[in-house]
């Protein structure tokens, strides 16, 4: 009994070891490669803000994101996650990308989406996007990505947007949140 005792000590900070070890591996395997992580999406609300006292505005700021457009209506996401790694590889999923207004309100309208990455905070900013044909919206609003963003990301991304756009006009219709 009184060997266990004396390698009860030994035991437990060999077990810590172990523990912080593979943890450290797991969070050095998790990020090698990694630029840039996103999880959870914003849709995008095309107006940022108006004046005038009439029903309708009389001017209108539109809600342009690093230079790209909005798209004309409201459409919501209800989940996004986006790996983009140092080559420019990049993995999107999103779920429920819909229009949140007008006459086809909760539908796709039978879009289809690709993705862009700008890293810079002021401009000329530099779009680094999937191939522009896009993926097609499955009718609940999911679609998935896996491509390469051209031309290639920096090796560092200070200040990361990644935009889903709209193949038929290039607006955006979502961006992502950085992790």
């Amino acid at each position: 009994m009184k060997k266990a005792l004396y390698l009860l000590p030994f035991l437990v900070v060999l077990f810590a070891l172990s523990v912080v070890a593979q943890r450290f591996g797991e969070d050095a395997s998790r990020s090698r490669g990694t630029l840039v992580k996103f999880e959870g999406g914003i849709g995008v609300i095309p107006v940022a803000g108006g004046v005038g006292q009439a029903p309708t505005a009389e001017v209108v700021n539109r809600n342009i994101v690093r230079g790209v457009q909005p798209a004309g209506q409201i459409w919501v996401i209800s989940a996004l996650r986006a790996d983009v790694k140092v080559d420019g590889r990049i993995h999107v999923d999103g779920q429920g990308l819909l229009l949140g207004g007008g006459n086809l309100i909760g539908f796709t309208a039978n879009a289809s989406v690709f993705a862009t990455l700008i890293c810079e905070a002021v401009a000329p900013f530099t779009e680094r996007s999937t191939n522009a044909a896009g993926v097609a919206l499955a009718p609940n609003g999911d679609f998935r990505i896996d491509d390469v963003l051209a031309p290639a990301p920096p090796a560092v991304c200070d200040s990361p947007v990644l935009l889903i756009r709209n193949v038929a006009d290039q607006s955006w219709f979502a961006a992502g949140i950085p992790k």
